[in-house]
């Protein structure tokens, strides 16, 4: 009787466990972290244009949704045709996101 008893306690109690996990996120800031924000164009400047292997190198602005400060970096880009459009010097618009694990331009256009 006393081993029944135990068993039902156990299963009562197994069984309440997600209503108060349920219970604790009630108070929990659930707003979206810098690396969930949607992505949004970032003023930048062509540094250098690698149609080869489908890479702009850019001058940049922060990049919100990458958590990335400014800087000089090469990224692939998603759309290599586009690279034809643009030249060293060149005032764009880039937008950016992850693209199977690496940052990467999926839009750049002229400012």
């Amino acid at each position: 009787m006393k081993r029944t008893l135990i068993t039902i306690a156990s299963v009562c109690a197994t069984l309440s466990l997600p209503a108060h996990a349920a219970d604790d996120m009630a108070g929990m800031n659930m707003k979206p972290s810098a690396s969930m924000a949607a992505p949004k164009p970032v003023e930048a400047e062509v540094r250098k244009v690698d149609m080869a292997n489908g890479k702009v190198t850019l001058k940049h602005g922060p990049i919100e949704n990458l958590g990335m400060s400014a800087m000089t970096m090469s990224f692939p880009v998603k759309d290599k045709a586009s690279l034809s459009k643009l030249k060293e010097g060149d005032k764009v618009n880039a937008t950016f996101d992850t693209v199977n694990g690496a940052a990467t331009v999926i839009r750049i256009e002229p400012r």
